[in-house]
């Protein structure tokens, strides 16, 4: 597609999604959500992806929904679909298979920063900031809310929330917002070392590990150690663990198994 809302680009086992609405600071418009969720949809199905990177074209991650766009359409009807159309998007990267990784070199603002807490890992670059800044329009980041609460800790989420104050990258580190933070020209090096870190892996482990670890976060602790039992034990099935721990055993390094 010329000029689309959201670029693809496969190299090897990782896909990108590009958020490419640079003029509108790759604001999450109708067209834009529609692409995404379209796209994660075809990726979580192709086996031949082991990692997922988001990132934003232009100056900006993402600076949250089209507001101009919201305004066009003001009904309840239309403001509950969208919502919900987003928050479907942000439930399919954390129940895909495959691990998704934010790219943020710019602002992270309402669901951009919602985007950003949604995606299993990521990696800012110094310059980024963050931000839930609906409170000072008079609208509280509720959609946003729900990410981030389940990224750091309660105050320090509910304090974003309600202040709409920025935060810089390190700031995000120290929250649990981000995972790793570098100088902006080191950004893709560093994205790099993490991708390659996953895709080292083994797939199955990767997946299986990846289901578990959001499924037990909403269980008892009783449940979750009994599913993570029975994880353990299929994972202990698959052919890639017991090579591995063969090799292990013997005293020679695990090696990639060829998918």
């Amino acid at each position: 597609m010329s000029e689309s809302v959201l670029l693809i680009e496969r190299a090897g086992e990782v896909a990108t999604l590009t958020l490419n609405r640079p003029e509108q600071f790759n604001a999450l418009s109708e067209a834009l959500l529609e692409a995404m969720q379209a796209a994660l949809d075809e990726l979580a199905a192709d086996a031949a992806v082991r990692v997922v990177v988001i990132a934003g074209a232009g100056k900006a991650f993402c600076a949250g929904h089209d507001l101009k766009e919201m305004r066009a359409n003001h009904s309840h009807e239309y403001m509950r679909d969208l919502f919900r159309r987003c928050g479907r998007l942000m439930t399919t990267m954390t129940r895909m298979p495959q691990p998704v990784i934010a790219r943020v070199h710019g602002i992270a603002t309402a669901a951009g920063c919602q985007l950003v807490a949604s995606c299993d890992l990521a990696v800012a670059a110094d310059v980024a900031r963050f931000a839930v800044s609906g409170i000072n329009v008079g609208l509280f980041c509720s959609t946003p809310a729900v990410a981030l609460s389940r990224n750091m800790g309660r105050k320090q989420a509910l304090e974003m929330l309600l202040t709409g104050e920025f935060i810089d990258a390190a700031e995000a580190g120290r929250r649990g917002l981000v995972n790793r933070v570098v100088p902006l020209a080191e950004l893709d090096v560093e994205l790099r070392r993490l991708t390659l870190a996953i895709t080292g892996k083994s797939a199955a482990a990767v997946t299986m590990g990846k289901q578990l670890f959001y499924r037990q976060l909403e269980m008892g602790t009783d449940a979750a150690y009994q599913l993570a039992a029975e994880t353990m034990a299929r994972n202990m099935m698959c052919d890639d663990a017991v090579t591995g721990i063969d090799t292990f055993m013997a005293g020679r390094r695990p090696v990639k198994r060829e998918e």
